[in-house]
């Protein structure tokens, strides 16, 4: 059996215990929009996923022939799945509803934005979901402008501290 980790460990937020969180995603995009999407998957998949063995970071979601596709997302190889295991960086389709996958479709051939997978989570029924954002890139002012704020909070936040 594989070892899991200790349920104090564990991040729960309103019913939903979180694997993976893509830090970058809103770091490199500006995020327009999310979803929640099911997700096909084998069973060491989602063994490898209780274990928190799943990484996020490089992953991108991709429309074809009406339907959704996770790419490049790692789910590490499950110990024990012997002949039965998985690939790790295989293709995986995303379970949406249709009217969803056609208006996103829509919004990435129209308007050039990126589908970016922002994390993956048990939701309260024990279900692997995965939260995807619509998002359009950033330029390098972008990203120096949000990381010029993130540390003016950060300082500011010190400062009030200090005058207490």
């Amino acid at each position: 059996m594989a070892k899991l980790k200790s349920k104090s460990s564990e991040k729960w937020v309103d019913g939903k215990r979180t694997i993976a969180v893509n830090r970058k995603a809103r770091y490199n995009y500006f995020i327009e929009e999310d979803f929640e999407a099911g997700i096909l998957l084998t069973g060491t998949e989602v063994k490898s996923l209780r274990a928190g063995e799943a990484n996020i970071t490089d992953a991108y979601a991709e429309a074809k022939m009406g339907e959704l596709f996770l790419i490049n997302a790692y789910i590490k190889e499950y110990e024990m799945g012997n002949r039965f295991n998985h690939e790790a960086r295989r293709p995986r389709k995303m379970l949406m509803h249709r009217r969803e996958i056609a208006r996103i479709a829509a919004a990435i051939q129209r308007r050039g934005k990126t589908l970016v997978p922002l994390s993956f989570y048990f939701n309260e029924k024990n279900k692997v979901k995965v939260k995807i954002g619509l998002a359009s890139g950033k330029k390098a002012h972008d990203k120096r402008a949000t990381e010029k704020e993130r540390d003016w909070n950060r300082e500011k936040g010190r400062l009030m501290k200090d005058n207490r």
